[in-house]
Formats: C-alpha cells, structure tokens, sequence
C-alpha cells in the first residue's frame, strides 16, 4: 500500500525521496526489518495472550529428555509468524501483483487449517486435533488452486531465452535476448547445462496436440510438493527452534532466486528462466523471514511458545509455492532436505514396521525414533546441539542451492 501512496506523491508533487518505493531491493528490506521488529517486539504480547487464554501445549510421554518440562508451553505461535509477514507485505508489497497474492492467499489458506488443527487439540481437548483427511484435503485443493492459477492467470507468464542468432540490436542499441511472454509447462532440472523440463512431455503419448494438456501434469505436481512440503515441515517441528530455523535458511535462498527471476538482466546473465513481476515476491519472501528469524527469539532452547500447526503447516505451504512459482521446485529436495528427510523417515519406519510385523510377527524399527531429530534425541544427544547442526546442514544444502545457478 506505501507502494502506491509514494508512487502517487512522485507523480502529483514530485516529493524527494519518494522514488526509492520503486525498487524492490528496498521494499525488501524495509519488510525484512519490520516483519523482524514486529516478531521479536510485539510476539512477547502475543505470547502472553495466549497464556492467559491457557492455550498449552499438552505434551505426550515419548520418554524424551525434558519433555515433559514443555507441558503448558503457549502453542499456535504461528500466529507471529502470519501476522508479522502479513502485515509488512501488506503495506510494502505491490498487492495486485499475482504471485503476491497468491503467497497471501497460501498464508491464509494453511494458517486456517493449522489453526484448526491447533484449536481442536488446545479448545477441544482431542490429542490427534484435525482429522488427517482433512488436513490432506486442504493442502489438496490449495495445490488445486495454485497449480491453476499459475497456469491459466493472464498475469503468469515466462520469457525464453533467444538462441544467438535470434537476438538482434534495436534502434536504441538496447539488445532483445528473450522472447516473447508465454504461458508455460516448464520448469528447471538442476545440474544440467540445457535444463529446462517441460511437463508437457511427459504426455507426449497422446501423440499431436499432446502440449495443451500438460497443464494437467503441472497441476498434478503442484498438488503433489504443496502437500510434501507442509508435511515435511509439520513433522520437523519437534524441538525448539529446529522448523523454524531451518525454514529462515530455505527462505533467504528462495529471495534470491526470486529476485534473480524477476530481473532481466541477471536472469540474462546466469542463463536462468526470466519470469516477469516475479521479482515483486522477494518482498514477501523476505518479510517471512524475518518474521521466522523474530519467532527464533521466543523459539529457541527453552521455548517460551511453540509455532503449532498454525505456523508450520503455513510454513511448508508458503516454501512450496515460492518454489514452484520460480519454477524451481526441482531443486526442494536439495533446498528443502530438512523437510525430505525428516518425511522419509517416518515413511520408512512406519513401513518397515508393517512389513516386518506382517513377515516375522513382530514389528522391527530402524530408527529408535522418528522423525529423525528424536532418533537423535533417543541417542542422548541434547536437543540444542540437534538443532544447530541441523542448521548447519541447512546452510551447506542452501549454499548448494546457490551454486546450482552456474555449476551445469
């Protein structure tokens, strides 16, 4: 909204200074340092409303190292987390800018199902909270939502790079290196020197015309990461700090790309995919984490609130759209490898388990606990020195990330 107030204060009264609402860098910035400050000043009275309203957290005996010390913890924390990224974006971001609104919507949409979730266990005493089918339903038709509109909104749109001896020098000496806008099924494979995918092809048996159904692969997909992503980070969020650190990481990486994608001439320059006014998430992005990094301040070893699903659920949905937006979701396996293997591991006892129950009548595990922080936790490592590693492992898969841009 300042966007548009200091845009009209330029043009109607040439106001010195107004310009600087133009970049986007800035924009950026302001939200990251005001999300930050909103977080860390105002969390505390939020933390404190939500003691009085006696929402702790209760706290199953797992046999875990100061577990039970948690019970009575504030829970639905991630209302900090919305509320310091809404409200930056709000006033920063260009708000009619279509992937703005949709990280808006994503926030929204997933805060609310967290929110139930969290009410029920809280306000209706049920430990399990939100049926699973329903929690899967909505990451479904968000993934639905998505998909779609990032196919069919007008506003969608890539620009792909000219060969050479395509790319000529107008009057204005300016050179044209991309093509037209168009709407598109491709996407980034990491690693590869010619690496674009175009899910298209995957339908190639259809045999002609097979290109204008592969939006249908797209939104599949989509449906597919949305859903993978908020469950992976619902199921990091085990110890203090762990989810909320290691997303503050995979978002900061995720404002590069973004703005990257956004800009022509860097997009030029690292021969990725230029995505036009996809630049303008950066502002979003980077109100986000601040608003993680802010949370950290109440989050970390010993937590005096915990995000619950309100803020986790939110969190994997946002990263994945951001992700999938830039078209970059192939590298969240990489990015996002907190959040892969933390899921894998509860796929794979769980499986292990049924399998060698239904085998030897008896089921085996291969964990001592998952997810994998507690299989740490059984080991008697202390739940601090979990969490920094698994942020160290965080920064070297997002300098990984990173490097992804020139190593092909």
């Amino acid at each position: 909204m300042l966007y548009y107030l200091f845009e009209y204060l330029e043009n109607q009264y040439n106001l010195t200074g107004a310009s600087v609402f133009q970049f986007i860098t800035f924009r950026a910035a302001a939200a990251f340092i005001l999300s930050l400050l909103i977080s860390s000043i105002y969390g505390k009275r939020i933390i404190n409303f939500l003691r009085k309203q006696q929402v702790g957290e209760t706290i199953r005996d797992l046999g875990l190292e100061g577990q039970t010390q948690k019970s009575g913890t504030p829970t639905m924390g991630g209302i900090i987390i919305i509320l310091a990224t809404l409200i930056p974006a709000l006033l920063l971001a260009k708000v009619d800018n279509i992937y703005v609104i949709l990280l808006l919507i994503t926030t929204l949409w997933m805060g609310f199902i967290g929110f139930l979730d969290d009410y029920i266990k809280v306000f209706k005493k049920d430990k399990k909270g939100l049926k699973g089918k329903f929690k899967v339903l909505g990451q479904i038709g968000l993934g639905l939502f998505v998909g779609f509109t990032l196919y069919f909104n007008d506003g969608v749109k890539m620009k792909e790079k000219l060969p050479v001896s395509q790319q000529i020098v107008q009057k204005d000496g300016r050179k044209v290196l991309f093509g037209d806008a168009i709407k598109s099924t491709k996407t980034t494979i990491p690693f590869l020197k010619n690496n674009e995918l175009d899910y298209a092809k995957f339908l190639s048996f259809l045999g002609e015309g097979y290109e204008k159904y592969g939006w249908i692969v797209f939104v599949l997909i989509t449906v597919f990461i949305v859903t993978g992503i908020s469950n992976g980070a619902n199921l990091t969020d085990g110890i203090d700090g762990l989810a909320a650190g290691s997303s503050a990481i995979m978002v900061v990486t995720l404002a590069v790309f973004a703005w990257v994608s956004g800009n022509i001439i860097f997009a030029d320059y690292l021969d990725v995919m230029y995505i036009p006014n996809s630049g303008e998430m950066t502002v979003f992005i980077l109100a986000f984490a601040g608003a993680l990094i802010g949370f950290l301040w109440y989050n970390t070893y010993p937590a005096q609130v915990f995000m619950g699903d309100t803020g986790s659920l939110t969190i994997g949905g946002i990263i994945a759209v951001i992700a999938i937006a830039i078209r970059k979701e192939l590298l969240l396996p990489l990015l996002a490898g907190i959040f892969v293997v933390e899921n894998l591991s509860v796929i794979l006892q769980v499986s292990w388990f049924k399998y060698t129950r239904k085998k030897f009548g008896e089921g085996r595990r291969i964990f001592k606990m998952s997810p994998l922080h507690h299989h740490y936790q059984k080991l008697n490592y202390h739940e601090s020195k979990i969490v920094v590693r698994f942020w160290i492992v965080g920064i070297m898969l997002a300098v990984f990330t990173i490097v992804t841009l020139k190593l092909r």
